[in-house]
């Protein structure tokens, strides 16, 4: 037993997620399906970012014709910016092996799926003590992870499940036709980071259990990379960063390999652990990294389309 006490969270105030405003609806996000890009990558120049875009984008398409994985790290700012749909266009198409998440991914991955609206103004709801406490959201999901560790489930694959057999708006959730397609979709979790932390209901033990194992099934997945797989970053500067270097460490330690792939950061600025620990230290035993810098909403978009099209 601690010896420091801990705060009361049975004294939590909760609201339904039907009355707050959200910054983001299902409407708003992109749409799926082919788009006139011929000749638009030819008549970039052969420079710099515009160079390691095609070679990258070139990387991709050769990685899936080898059968070798191809790897989406995301943030939960990649789902808020409406681009779901472009994710699962390149799951439908066979250009995806895995994804791994933060905590906050779930977070408005489960809120769309579940009420077509995720996003709430966060420096309104501070200034009042109720930003995150949709009850809603706390529980569904907390008590989605309470069960899945009782089943020996990954945190993604569990809460993917649920979003498939049960949410309206299902087509549009990332976990959901994750978990529909067969793709293994791995949340890393720092506890204290997400509003689903927040209350009672929270099962630390459950969250830990259930995250560590989606690391695992991570490492796994990162074996495939050798010899010509990608791993992409959308949108995340610290936690996947970390946890790619350290999934990374393990397949190598366990299979003495994994070299000559390729990686890229997409983000909006320059952060020192994706740059780090995404784009130089992984491939200084062989491949190459990129780093591509911009808002989401058009970066991501500009090379899904480009893969597909």
């Amino acid at each position: 037993m601690s010896k420091y006490e801990e705060i009361n969270l049975s004294k939590i105030k909760t609201y339904s997620i039907s009355t707050r405003e959200s910054l983001v609806d299902s409407s708003f996000f992109a749409k799926k399906g082919k788009v006139e890009l011929e000749g638009f990558l030819d008549a970039l120049p052969d420079v710099l970012s515009a160079k390691d875009l095609k070679e990258l984008i070139i990387a991709i398409r050769l990685a899936k014709t080898k059968g070798k994985a191809i790897i989406i790290g995301m943030g939960g700012h990649v789902i808020k910016c409406g681009l779901a749909p472009l994710i699962i266009e390149l799951m439908e198409a066979g250009y995806v092996s895995a994804i791994a998440v933060n905590g906050s991914v779930i977070v408005h991955d489960y809120e769309i799926a579940f009420y077509g609206q995720t996003s709430e103004d966060v420096s309104k709801a501070l200034a009042d003590g109720s930003f995150g406490m949709a009850f809603e959201t706390m529980n569904g999901i907390n008590t989605c992870i309470t069960e899945a560790s009782r089943q020996g489930l990954g945190l993604g694959e569990a809460v993917g499940k649920i979003i498939s057999l049960r949410a309206p708006n299902a087509e549009l959730s990332v976990l959901g036709k994750a978990y529909e397609y067969g793709i293994p979709l791995t949340v890393h979790v720092a506890l204290g980071t997400d509003i689903i932390h927040q209350v009672p209901c929270a099962d630390g033990k459950a969250i830990g259990d259930c995250s560590l194992r989606d690391f695992r099934i991570l490492c796994q997945q990162m074996t495939h990379l050798d010899e010509g797989g990608v791993y992409l970053n959308f949108g995340s500067a610290v936690i996947l960063p970390e946890v790619f270097l350290k999934a990374l460490t393990v397949a190598r330690n366990i299979t003495g390999s994994v070299k000559n792939f390729r990686t890229a950061v997409f983000d909006m600025n320059q952060h020192y652990r994706a740059r780090m620990n995404v784009v130089q230290r992984p491939v200084e035993t062989g491949g190459k990294g990129y780093y591509f810098i911009g808002q989401h909403e058009l970066l991501i978009p500009l090379l899904i389309k480009s893969i597909l099209y």
